[in-house]
């Protein structure tokens, strides 16, 4: 056969299969969601076994809309704990506002609201130059429940004990890798965490996180293996409510927080 006429048939063939498929998705029976929304899709799909709905289902529940964040905003669905001007969000405390900033004092700040399963998100900044001794260097904490510590410190300019470095989970688990920046530097921590699950005052479930220091992966699905501490090792020794607030831990140092905000998953 002459190399052209080959050419020829097999472009022939080429757009008579693409005709034929959209044909047959031309064909397709496509109809609207039954809740009115106009959503379109498919009813005479292949059924999903694990969530009971069809491929392409105009009936699945559709997601939400929600806002996104946008700098300095939080999303339309957020808990806003802190938006630079007053901690009525807070218990009662000696910390304190100073140009649409929080100032760590003294103590524990911590929310009047609970929460469990939550996406949490704060930006820190380390003072500088760096007040006190180099064991209190930036430091305090994000107490998750206020039993799981994620650390705040000033591991750029310091160095620490792994597990105890910036963006740790205290105690357990050092970051991945050290996203810290200089102090003076505004910082962010976008956590994703999973409260521990009870089941007849026993653990069914360990408490989990996934978080982003400076936008840089640093903990994918990591277990929290108990409350955390102090040269402590970790366990899960009473049951945990589902939800508790959530506490910045103070210690002495002018660490300073802003657009802290907090959504309930």
């Amino acid at each position: 056969m002459d190399r052209r006429v080959a050419v020829v048939v097999s472009v022939v063939i080429v757009l008579g299969l693409l005709f034929a498929c959209t044909a047959t998705v031309l064909a397709a029976e496509r109809v609207k969601a039954k809740d009115g929304s106009g959503i379109v899709g498919y009813k005479d799909t292949p059924m999903l076994p694990w969530c009971g709905y069809h491929v392409h289902d105009p009936d699945r529940p559709a997601p939400p809309k929600v806002t996104p964040r946008s700098r300095g905003r939080a999303p339309s669905d957020a808990v806003v704990l802190f938006d630079g001007t007053s901690l009525s969000s807070w218990q009662p405390s000696d910390w304190k506002v100073e140009d649409g900033e929080i100032i760590a004092v003294t103590g524990s700040l911590t929310t009047k609201e609970s929460f469990g399963d939550c996406q949490l998100h704060l930006e820190w900044q380390a003072p500088n130059p760096p007040v006190g001794d180099d064991w209190d260097h930036g430091n305090n904490g994000v107490l998750l429940m206020g039993l799981f510590e994620i650390q705040v410190f000033d591991t750029y300019t310091t160095p620490l004990y792994p597990d105890g470095q910036a963006a740790s989970v205290y105690g357990q688990t050092p970051p991945r890798v050290n996203a810290c920046r200089p102090p003076g530097q505004w910082q962010t921590y976008d956590i994703i965490f999973f409260a521990p699950v009870f089941k007849d005052g026993k653990l069914e479930r360990p408490a989990r996180v996934t978080m982003l220091h400076n936008g840089v992966l640093v903990h994918h699905n990591q277990e929290i293996y108990g409350p955390t501490g102090h040269r402590i090792l970790a366990n899960y020794d009473k049951p945990i409510e589902p939800k508790r607030p959530l506490s910045l831990s103070g210690h002495n140092n002018p660490v300073r927080f802003r657009n802290i905000w907090i959504r309930p998953l």
